[in-house]
């Protein structure tokens, strides 16, 4: 029997236990959820929580690693980076291609909790010039296991709920994924002088196996999120009925393999209008912080000193980066996006980055990088992340998982290559981190333009398949 529906229909908060209907109560004070949507969003909290704390527990590792190993090679482990995408990228695709959700979102995770396993024995066996060669080899991998597991957490998301849940919902599931950043990076941060890398890699392990656990239990509240729900005061109800219509229709495929090419992700994102400027906008976001890390590298690699002392800092700066998210998911995010909109919501961070690297350039110095490093991650983890994802919600089931992998890992990766590329180039011409910032300003202003036009996009394709569904529910044979 299918994993995704294998315990049967989920039970509402009504129907089920007193954790339930407690866990709505209070999350009702804060958020707008309806009753059947809330055991599936605290086990996506519960599942992002697990990925990002097994990231950040690592982080500082993989960060410490690149300047123990040269910051003037970063270059190299970035291009390694994006080899390493497109190696994994068409046997996840082929994995998506034939078999369900329910095997191949478990295999994705569990393939890479062996790997950490082996990193660890690695840590712990090797010294010397060695170790700084499994440190590079680490700073690859971790860089991609990053991408790929919070990739595969969002497409579930996104097939499981709907674009009107998605805009509701999201940031808040997002906050899940701070408080595992933040407990993570404290984890680090007071263990790392303390307990050899190893051990803190075998934590990072076990965690992953709770996310194969909450991504099934997931899988067997899907049906429930496409019962009817009570709908809130700013719902309509066309728009209930319209989303339950499309969830019913396509929880019914979820027991079997999307099917498809195996490369049509890749042909898809980069044919289609739509998808080539989401591809576009991740372009551009990684592109500047690829230049924002190697400035923070060269500042912090000049400014501290000892390998103890740079894990801690960037522990520190990951922890008050997530901190600070955290607060924002919790009580703005929500109505950040209902206020400004998509488009706006998408043009934040592109109009904080034009005014953080004019900052920057006129001031270089851990006194602003550090300011601007926090600012950013924590922007674009509580507003940009959620709201990035509600684009998805409006395309095909198979773009969900299988362009959306390829733009989330490959075309960020690429992002990273060409920004670390161009920073050593400029480098080599004689460029400082003055006249680098002042590059990254018009960079920064044509992902504005970029992010604007894509959330009107967005906007208008889901009201064109709001009219496609009311005309196919007009369509419907109505009961005598």
């Amino acid at each position: 029997m299918n994993g995704d529906t294998a315990a049967g229909p989920a039970r509402t908060p009504a129907e089920g236990s007193a954790i339930s209907a407690f866990s709505y109560r209070l999350l009702r004070r804060i958020l707008d959820v309806r009753p059947v949507e809330t055991q599936a969003l605290l086990w996506s909290w519960i599942y992002i929580f697990a990925v990002l704390c097994s990231y950040y527990v690592m982080r500082p590792i993989r960060d410490q690693a690149g300047i123990a190993g040269g910051v003037n090679n970063l270059q190299w482990l970035f291009t390694g980076t994006l080899l390493g995408m497109l190696a994994l990228n068409v046997p996840f695709a082929w994995l998506v291609r034939t078999m369900p959700r329910s095997r191949f979102i478990p295999l994705t995770y569990r393939f890479f909790a062996v790997n950490i396993l082996l990193f660890g024995v690695a840590q712990y066996a090797f010294t010397g010039a060695g170790a700084v060669w499994v440190g590079r080899v680490f700073f690859i991998w971790l860089s991609v296991f990053n991408l790929f597991v919070v990739s595969v957490f969002w497409a579930l998301l996104v097939d499981l709920f709907s674009a009107e849940q998605g805009k509701r919902l999201f940031g808040f599931v997002a906050a899940g994924a701070s408080l595992g950043a933040i407990l993570g990076s404290a984890a680090t941060a007071s263990l790392a002088a303390l307990v050899p890398p190893s051990l803190l890699l075998l934590a990072a392990a076990g965690l992953l196996e709770v996310a194969v656990l909450c991504a099934r239990r997931l899988g067997q509240l899907s049906p429930a999120l496409s019962r009817p729900q009570e709908g809130g005061a700013n719902e309509p109800q066309g728009e209930a009925e319209r989303e339950l219509a499309e969830r019913r229709k396509e929880q019914s495929a979820v027991a079997v393999a999307m099917g498809g090419g195996v490369l049509s992700g890749i042909t898809r994102a980069l044919a289609q209008p739509y998808l080539l400027n989401v591809s576009l906008f991740l372009l551009f976001f990684s592109l500047t912080s690829t230049f924002l890390y190697f400035q923070q590298a060269s500042i912090i690699g000049g400014v501290v000193r000892g390998r103890a002392a740079q894990t801690q800092l960037l522990a520190t700066l990951d922890l008050v980066s997530n901190i600070l998210t955290l607060l924002i998911q919790l009580f703005l995010t929500g109505r950040i996006v209902r206020f400004l909109g998509v488009p706006k919501t998408l043009g934040l961070l592109p109009g904080m980055s034009i005014v953080g690297f004019a900052v920057l350039a006129v001031m270089p110095g851990l006194s602003s990088v550090v300011p601007f490093q926090v600012l950013r991650r924590s922007a674009n983890f509580a507003i940009t992340r959620p709201t990035r994802e509600v684009l998805f919600t409006v395309l095909p089931r198979e773009d969900r998982y299988k362009a959306k992998a390829f733009i989330d890992t490959v075309i960020y990766r690429l992002g990273d290559q060409v920004g670390a590329w161009s920073f050593a180039s400029l480098t080599a011409l004689g460029w400082d981190l003055r006249a680098i910032s002042y590059a990254a300003v018009p960079v920064s202003a044509l992902w504005l333009l970029n992010a604007i036009w894509l959330g009107m996009r967005e906007s208008r394709m889901a009201r064109e398949r709001a009219t496609e569904l009311d005309a196919a529910l007009a369509a419907r044979p109505q009961p005598d």
